[in-house]
């Protein structure tokens, strides 16, 4: 059966004026024909557009070619603009956001400012390289003075002679260890010791050497713990010295010691501390209403080792020394006050004078090398005392460092000039003790003596 062709009208709407026109056989064109329900109907759709007559017409091409072409255009087209784009990228980048080009003034600003930036990078690498570097040599210096350290803390933990860890408070920390000598026969001169560490470190356990060393001689000492930062700060570091001394001037009798013959000694930052204890102590006595658990009249005599003792001195020094200002402005209880911990400006105020004047005699003891605590601690600090009518003197030891005249001289074996000194002082009233010490036989030594030499080198201290 022949095709059926159903006649289509343009869409395009005639002309409203006259009479509607009959479709032309010419203006026929064929523009697709399509099987719809009945395979055989066909459509034809006329055109009858006169003023696109004109208009030449292209041969068909087949769909693969056609799209062969658009892509290749399409593709040329995004080549065109990415490079457009990359183009105009490259201008943003040397103009401002208002497409105003770079100034060779801003150029250089940001060349400062980013010169600034790395100066303040290199400082903060610089601190940490100087703390890397201290960390390094304090593990050299305890290296060199391994042999030395084994035996003392073999006699620490396993001697008889050592009452370690007795509680004398309720606070952390509130312990004291006790170095009893193997005589006794009677009571014996009692020495309390505060030891040092930067107030951050310190610890009984460190006057294990001396404490060890004076029990020989037929000398009590109890060395007292604290709480150290960020634990506590200065004033409860104070409290823990005062209740430890306390402690040892009201129970020393039940441990063999003299009542009568104690002795208050500090070294490094526990003779800052045992010194502010001690002063805290006299303004107490001399004001009214303060209830006291010991007085100041139950000590001989205060000694200080390498200790320092006017912060105002001593802030910008330990801050060159890697003890940073802030973390000790923080220890010491802010800025305002460092006239309170500082006994060299304390004693000098005369709305004290009272207290002043209840001091027992001061010695302060000082290596002449000390770059950790400059000896002008110590002498500053006996003449200050010496002009407000206190008993004081200071002794300065030539070549010594910080660590010298408590740890490498005691190791050393032999005869220690500072050793000595402390000896005559407490056994000052006491013929028979001085006999025994004048036929006392030289320590022995502890490390060789090129490790001493060594360690006092590399000591970050």
């Amino acid at each position: 059966m022949p095709s059926q062709i159903l006649p289509i009208s343009s869409k395009h709407p005639q002309p409203s004026i006259g009479p509607p026109t009959s479709v032309s056989p010419a203006d026929t064109m064929i523009l697709k024909t399509e099987i719809i329900d009945d395979p055989a109907t066909s459509l034809l759709i006329y055109s009858s557009f006169e003023d696109e007559t004109s208009l030449p017409i292209k041969p068909l091409l087949p769909r693969n070619s056609s799209f062969s072409a658009k892509s290749a255009t399409a593709s040329g087209s995004y080549q065109h603009r990415r490079r457009r784009t990359a183009s105009d990228n490259s201008l943003s980048l040397l103009s401002d956001n208002d497409g105003r080009p770079h100034s060779i003034c801003e150029d250089v600003g940001h060349a400062a400012e980013e010169t600034r930036l790395s100066l303040k990078l290199f400082k903060f690498l610089g601190e940490g390289y100087r703390w890397i570097t201290r960390f390094l040599a304090f593990n050299c210096y305890a290296l060199l003075l391994f042999p030395g350290v084994v035996q003392v803390g073999y006699n620490y933990f396993f001697s008889t002679q050592i009452r370690r860890g007795i509680v004398f408070g309720d606070q952390p920390r509130n312990r004291l260890d006790l170095y009893l000598p193997k005589n006794s026969n009677g009571p014996k001169p009692v020495i309390a010791f505060v030891t040092g560490g930067a107030w951050i470190i310190g610890y009984k356990a460190w006057g294990t050497l001396l404490g060890h060393q004076l029990s020989e001689r037929g000398i009590i000492v109890a060395c007292i713990d604290y709480r150290n930062f960020p634990q506590g700060t200065m004033s409860d570091m104070m409290e823990d010295a005062s209740r430890g001394i306390s402690f040892v001037c009201n129970n020393i009798a039940e441990y063999g010691g003299d009542p009568s013959r104690i002795y208050l000694m500090g070294q490094s930052a526990g003779a800052h501390i045992a010194a502010c204890t001690l002063l805290e102590q006299a303004i107490k006595e001399a004001g009214e209403g303060e209830s006291n658990t010991w007085s100041v009249s139950q000590l001989k005599a205060y000694f200080g080792l390498s200790g320092g003792y006017n912060l105002f001195n001593l802030v910008d020094h330990f801050h060159s020394r890697g003890l940073h200002r802030s973390i000790f402005l923080s220890i010491m209880e802010g800025e305002q006050s460092l006239q309170k911990f500082s006994p060299e400006v304390v004693v000098q105020d005369p709305n004290i004078r009272n207290a002043v004047s209840l001091l027992p005699p001061i010695t302060l003891f000082h290596g002449s090398a000390d770059y950790t605590i400059p000896p002008d601690a110590s002498t500053n600090f006996a003449e200050s005392l010496q002009r407000v009518g206190v008993r004081a003197r200071s002794i300065l030891y030539e070549g010594k460092t910080h660590t010298d005249l408590f740890v490498q001289d005691p190791m050393r074996g032999g005869r220690d000039q500072m050793f000595e000194d402390l000896l005559t002082f407490v056994h000052a009233n006491d013929a028979e003790a001085l006999s025994k010490d004048a036929v006392t036989p030289p320590r022995r030594r502890l490390v060789p003596e090129f490790m001493l030499q060594l360690a006092s080198s590399v000591s970050p201290f």
